[in-house]
């Protein structure tokens, strides 16, 4: 199989070997996802038929399923996050920061993704927004948003977060804005060296990941029941904090224009785009990916459907888990007022005051797309509503066993 190849497709041919091989430890979550990406824009959903007022041409148009893993539902989620964002850009500049955790504890992150990956979020945030108020550095109040990624481009799991933040801020008695520092070496504006980033952030993630499991907040199942035992939970720690941790600083954006365009790049991301996908035979899919441990050149990777899946739900985030987070001046229940207050210090117009919090993107089910409305058989008459089509009656889950013990569900951490 090839050209026009999808994720559904690759889900649709794999699913029978999934279901025999992983069927009895997939999470709720995880079904929810192969639900809705197989279903996505297909009669099951049902949809809409329009029909074009001039030659009688009739299209229909299938409803989407709205999951944020599915890779065809993020185009209108990305625009509509991206006019919203506009109205809060600032004429100063942007930094692109990168924190990972090392792949010591990526077992532990998997079978704890709710709590590492807050925790992840928090290390991040709290090391921005310290080391930015310290004097030494800036001694300013930033703004920083977070978005997560768990997934290399193989599909493995690689969890990190891509920081934007602004480079500059509001002093601590409020009264006046404070810009970056510039480099001694090319004279363009710096924010701090990554080595203290890395320290600093290697140094909260670790402290506050014992606090979670001196809480009892994790959970060690199949190979890592050991860690349950304190000390070797403290050895794996030792492991992890004896060398370097990675974070990435980029060079400032050229222009706050350039800051959304490179947003959007990661901002509804799923693990693995259909455009990367090339072709489907005998139940094994290739894809493109970049070795990034060879100078990022362009590579195919050749998988079993079963295994794609495999790797594609293992990215599947907890039920309300939120991948993309706002600090300091733009967080959420401040924003509106901290960004008045900087354009103010700034010397630039106040701009239309955009909402405090994300509203959620507006169904595109009901009309065609603006580019959908004129005909494409006749290429002059305008598609107009003539009906909706039901969905198909829901399909029937068998019991459900996938609310597995978590003994069970080590099988499925132990293949990865």
């Amino acid at each position: 199989m090839s050209g026009g190849l999808e994720v559904a497709d690759v889900f649709r041919d794999g699913a029978v070997r999934f279901e025999a091989r992983y069927g009895h430890v997939v999470s709720r979550e995880q079904r929810q996802v192969i639900r809705a990406v197989t279903r996505c824009r297909t009669a099951a959903l049902g949809g809409h038929v329009y029909c074009c007022q001039e030659c009688g041409h009739e299209k229909i148009q299938y409803n989407s399923c709205r999951n944020r893993h599915c890779p065809k539902c993020q185009a209108m989620a990305r625009s509509v996050w991206l006019d919203q964002r506009e109205s809060e850009l600032l004429p100063i500049p942007y930094f692109h920061l990168v924190f990972t955790i090392p792949h010591e504890l990526g077992p532990l992150a998997l079978q704890n993704k709710r709590v590492v990956y807050g925790i992840l979020f928090r290390a991040a945030a709290q090391t921005a927004a310290e080391l930015a108020a310290d004097p030494t550095h800036l001694g300013a109040k930033i703004g920083c948003m977070m978005v997560l990624h768990t997934w290399g481009q193989n599909l493995m799991h690689h969890p990190h977060v891509h920081a934007v933040v602004s480079g500059g801020g509001i002093s601590a008695d409020g009264t006046r804005w404070i810009p970056c520092k510039k480099s001694k070496k090319s004279d363009k504006p710096f924010f701090i060296p990554v080595r203290v980033l890395s320290a600093v952030f290697r140094g909260k993630f670790i402290a506050q990941l014992k606090q979670a499991c001196a809480s009892g907040q994790l959970a060690f199942h199949g190979r890592l029941q050991s860690y349950a035992e304190p000390a070797a939970f403290q050895a794996l720690l030792r492991k992890a904090v004896s060398h370097d941790w990675v974070v990435y600083a980029k060079r400032p954006f050229s222009s706050p224009s350039c800051v959304l365009k490179y947003l959007a790049r990661y901002t509804h991301r799923v693990a693995i785009s259909n455009q990367r996908l090339i072709d489907m035979r005998d139940g094994f899919v290739r894809f493109r990916y970049k070795d990034y441990a060879h100078a990022q050149q362009t590579k195919v990777m050749t998988l079993a459907t079963e295994e794609f899946m495999r790797r594609f739900l293992m990215h599947t985030l907890p039920g309300g888990f939120v991948r993309i987070r706002y600090y300091g001046f733009l967080a959420l229940r401040c924003r509106k007022r901290q960004l008045k207050r900087c354009r103010q210090l700034l010397g630039v117009p106040v701009a239309q005051e955009s909402a405090c919090q994300d509203e959620p993107p507006a169904r595109q089910d009901t009309e065609p797309a603006a580019d959908a409305t004129r005909c494409p058989a006749c290429k002059t008459g305008i598609l107009a509503s003539m009906g909706t089509l039901l969905p198909h009656p829901p399909l029937r889950v068998r019991a459900p066993h996938f609310l597995c013990t978590p003994h069970t569900r080590a099988a499925y951490y132990d293949s990865s």
